[in-house]
């Protein structure tokens, strides 16, 4: 099957159907999820930064395709848009509880950038905007860390951010919290949350055990 036969549509529905399937057979692993998070709550502020999608991984490996079906070495691979579909049910479950520790989110922020910067974290957060009805923010791109943490750290809701892994431990920081200083290479499978700590903010870690070969481990 050529690149070409997927759409939009086969993309996004079948990354959906995938997860479902996914998510099920992952339910038993949820019990060794992360306990440091606190309960998800109604309302309230909280940031859970999720790092895009799996992405190529080189000429000889998965190729990246577009929402449109097309090869595209900026775009999200196979597995990528299978992990955005699935993260729709994560951060807004069609039935059922929150994984413990997250929430729904109320703002959906991606990174913005010209050409092809960016374009891995918005395809990641695209389907979940889709679902909530949101348009995914893009006001900010990678190296405008602190200006957006400045932004959410004023919301009073549930926000999503999906960014560049490389620069999650800078956002991090730009909320004043000790985090880890390196986002593996190799990790697309954790959530990290920021809740209110007193006049600062706390850092716990969920793991999304989304898909087969997601590890419950938090980045150290």
């Amino acid at each position: 099957m050529t690149a070409q036969l997927w759409s939009r549509r086969t993309l996004l529905s079948g990354a959906a159907s995938s997860a479902a399937l996914l998510i099920a057979s992952c339910a038993a692993k949820q019990s060794k999820a992360i306990a440091a998070a606190p309960p998800a709550q109604p309302g309230g502020a909280r940031v859970m930064i999720i790092r895009h999608a799996e992405k190529p991984s080189g000429s000889t490996g998965p190729q990246g395709i577009d929402v449109n079906g097309s090869p595209d070495s900026h775009s999200l691979t196979v597995r990528g848009w299978t992990r955005a579909g699935a993260l729709v049910e994560l951060f807004a479950p069609a039935t059922g509880a929150y994984r413990t520790g997250l929430a729904k989110p109320t703002a959906v922020y991606a990174a913005g950038g010209s050409g092809g910067e960016g374009t891995r974290p918005r395809e990641t957060a695209g389907p979940l905007a889709e679902r909530l009805g949101k348009t995914v923010l893009t006001t900010y791109a990678k190296g405008s860390e602190s200006a957006l943490a400045a932004e959410v750290a004023r919301r009073t809701e549930p926000t999503l951010i999906s960014w560049q892994h490389e620069e999650i431990p800078a956002l991090a920081a730009a909320f004043g919290v000790t985090a880890p200083q390196k986002w593996p290479d190799d990790r697309f499978d954790v959530v990290w949350v920021l809740t209110p700590a007193g006049s600062g903010w706390a850092l716990s870690q969920v793991p999304q055990l989304l898909l087969a070969g997601d590890s419950a481990e938090p980045i150290k």
